[in-house]
């Protein structure tokens, strides 16, 4: 089921990260400094929201589906989920209303109403998005992101140009999320008939889901802490450049992270429902020394390139800033990545989601208090390094916690080998001189990657070399039979 996802989810994942680049060319360019301060604020405001309303619910609907589905076809697990989401919905007027009474600029009081707009549909088509990925739709769930991803852009593209300000890309999000769930409200509703709302079952996945949803919400304010209070304590064109720099490092390591999670999160789920202790080790020691050789060069490799991808893809109001930004981020997205998407699942697996919450909560205070501290003694860096100590502290607080619930394996020498060739890759790509711009990127990043892939292939890292090998032979026998 893991390669099924990792075959595809690639697609969507390479159009995820083209757009992601082309969301940060063109909304840089397209919006002044103070505008993309207020779309980055809007967006936070929005996925806090989603996730502390409505979270809860869709990821007990992923964590249960893989039982429920082999006794009644799931029926009445969706029929509750379902008119959960329907109650919750409630909220978004008055969370609306409180938005429209706070004394905010009118181009940030629009870029919030904008975002919280969009929950609404976001979240039908995230609830209808996770019981596939569970399933094993991959293609549903696969073309679900590429309409919100590709769509998104465009409209909000759209809208940038027509003088919406920070509001656009909201907008534009909040269009694409309700054109894909109109598109799957007929056949997820179809799976609600013959079920039936239970009560006691709602309030367990609240009990599963509440703690997911905390963590979450600890999760943004790990990452969202530092726009605010550089707001507060320094001005909206210093998140611009913060955001900017952000979005460079995190989105391009977060494609790679979202597409591994996709596949790997439900067939960790799906092997230990079914195989038991055993097979979920063996399912994840696969997983994360495969996540460790791709993720740890990407971060690497963006902290190489940070000055000419700067040049190229941000605008020049936001460009120099941004490429001091990318390499913190580059660290602390490789930090959140492999604490997201590996460690804490232990704690989704266990069932033991108040530990993902303490688990979270460690960083989060962490980050506020460092952030506190550091920002109006060294301004933008001061948030730079509280970022990095915070993920840093995260990841080892999860790794810890979760050994007590589902000790899940850490492939060491996969580790060593990626991080080993990376040095390499880096000693390499130091040596190539920067000319700047377009040349610069692709000579560095051609020689970045033929290092690297070098080095793993000699060494057979991972087992890779040796599983595409029968992976191949099997191909040819099926072939020829």
């Amino acid at each position: 089921m893991f390669w099924r996802g990792v075959v595809g989810y690639l697609p969507v994942n390479i159009v995820q990260g083209v757009t992601g680049f082309l969301t940060i060319v063109t909304f840089t360019r397209l919006l002044t400094p103070a505008q993309f301060g207020d779309y980055a604020l809007g967006f936070s405001v929005a996925s806090l929201v989603h996730t502390g309303v409505f979270t809860w619910n869709e990821a007990a609907y992923a964590r249960h589906w893989a039982a429920e589905s082999e006794r009644d076809g799931g029926r009445d697990l969706a029929a509750t989920a379902h008119r959960t989401w329907l109650l919750l919905l409630a909220v978004l007027p008055l969370a609306g209303l409180i938005a429209w009474l706070l004394p905010l600029s009118p181009g940030l009081k629009l870029a919030v109403l904008a975002g919280l707009a969009s929950v609404g549909p976001r979240t039908f088509a995230r609830l209808a998005q996770e019981r596939c990925r569970a399933a094993g739709e991959v293609a549903n769930a696969a073309s679900i992101d590429l309409v919100q991803t590709a769509g998104g852009f465009m409209a909000g593209a759209l809208l940038a140009l027509a003088g919406l300000g920070g509001a656009a890309p909201l907008i534009g999000s909040g269009l694409a999320a309700a054109i894909c769930a109109a598109w799957r409200l007929r056949p997820e509703h179809a799976r609600t008939v013959g079920g039936r709302f239970d009560a006691a079952r709602a309030a367990g996945h609240a009990r599963y889901g509440v703690p997911v949803a905390l963590s979450l919400i600890l999760a943004l304010v790990l990452s969202s802490t530092d726009r605010f209070l550089l707001a507060a304590f320094l001005d909206q064109a210093a998140v611009g450049v913060y955001h900017a720099g952000y979005s460079l490092a995190n989105r391009t390591l977060d494609v790679v992270f979202i597409w591994l999670g996709s596949a790997g999160g439900p067939a960790l789920i799906m092997a230990l429902e079914r195989g038991g202790r055993p097979a979920l080790a063996e399912a994840a020691r696969e997983q994360a020394g495969l996540m460790l050789l791709l993720t740890v060069p990407a971060a690497v490799g963006l902290a190489l390139v940070a000055a000419p991808l700067a040049q190229l893809m941000v605008g020049p109001e936001l460009a120099q800033g941004a490429a001091q930004v990318t390499p913190w981020i580059a660290a602390s997205g490789l930090l959140a990545g492999l604490t997201t998407y590996y460690f804490h699942q232990a704690f989704t697996l266990g069932q033991r989601t108040m530990f993902l919450l303490a688990a979270m909560a460690i960083p989060a205070l962490a980050n506020l208090a460092l952030n506190l501290l550091l920002i109006p003694r060294m301004g933008l860096q001061g948030a730079l390094i509280a970022t990095v100590a915070s993920y840093a502290l995260g990841l080892a607080a999860s790794a810890a916690l979760g050994r007590r619930l589902m000790a899940l394996p850490i492939p060491w020498t996969t580790l060593f080998q990626a991080a080993g060739a990376s040095l390499v890759m880096a000693l390499v790509v130091s040596r190539i001189p920067a000319i700047g711009g377009l040349a610069e990127l692709l000579a560095k990043a051609t020689a970045g990657a033929a290092v690297y892939a070098a080095l793993v292939c000699a060494l057979d890292a991972g087992a890779l070399r040796s599983r595409a090998g029968q992976a191949l032979r099997q191909l040819r026998a099926r072939n020829a039979a």
